[in-house]
């Protein structure tokens, strides 16, 4: 490599001694330890915000903010901070915090569900699809369900209501949720009503009102039997 490639990316040439252990002097070891100490930084300021999102959203933007002037790399610092965007409504900037926490990491399956539903919410219902469907590309996104239900949602708002069913009946059967399982139930009975499959929506419409009693799910699920004839 050239010496003007390596001054020109002095980054590339401080990764490679510190990942191979190199001894190459001071001025490396040195940066070594200056990079460790950033990420443990911004990880301080990013345990911060996670500390205080739900008691002060703002304190929380600012820690988040601090984490990533810090150290721009910390994903976990711009989808926390693409969070608060989010919530704020701010979804051009929300974007393009969890398109920054991507090109950190392309198999974030977290960003890339949040990403879509931040697209949808703008009506780029193809991008939001592409997006859940890039989340459960990864075998071991922890939360599969949230990308299948928004997916679900996403396919029937097109059209595809074939496409929906099956997203949600995926979705249905993980375990432990992370939606709740009543609201799941009723998008899927929406499906259902639409296919035509009277008989599969009254069972899940049933179950919904069982597991919401009282709740806004089984009022909705009430509402769609209703139209059952």
């Amino acid at each position: 490599m050239s010496v003007w490639r390596i001054h020109k990316n002095p980054g590339w040439f401080t990764r490679i001694a510190c990942g191979l252990g190199a001894v190459a002097g001071v001025l490396v070891l040195t940066a070594c330890a200056t990079n460790e100490e950033s990420t443990q930084k911004s990880q301080g300021y990013y345990q911060e915000g996670l500390a205080s999102l739900n008691s002060d959203r703002q304190k929380a933007f600012v820690s988040f903010q601090k984490a990533v002037q810090v150290d721009p790399n910390n994903k976990e610092a711009r989808y926390a901070l693409g969070h608060v965007y989010a919530v704020q409504g701010k979804l051009k900037q929300a974007e393009q915090q969890f398109r920054s926490a991507i090109a950190i990491d392309d198999i974030y399956s977290e960003a890339h569900t949040y990403l879509g539903q931040v697209l949808a919410s703008q009506g780029k219902w193809d991008e939001a699809i592409r997006s859940y469907r890039t989340a459960l590309a990864n075998p071991l996104y922890a939360t599969p369900d949230l990308a299948r239900f928004h997916l679900g949602r996403a396919l029937s708002h097109q059209g595809d209501f074939q496409g929906a069913m099956e997203a949600l009946e995926d979705a249905v059967t993980v375990i432990p949720a992370s939606v709740a399982p009543a609201l799941t139930h009723l998008e899927l009975g929406r499906v259902y009503l639409k296919l035509g499959y009277t008989d599969k929506a009254r069972e899940i419409l049933g179950k919904v009102q069982t597991m919401d009693q009282g709740g806004e799910y089984a009022a909705a699920a009430m509402e769609l039997l209703a139209r059952i004839k």
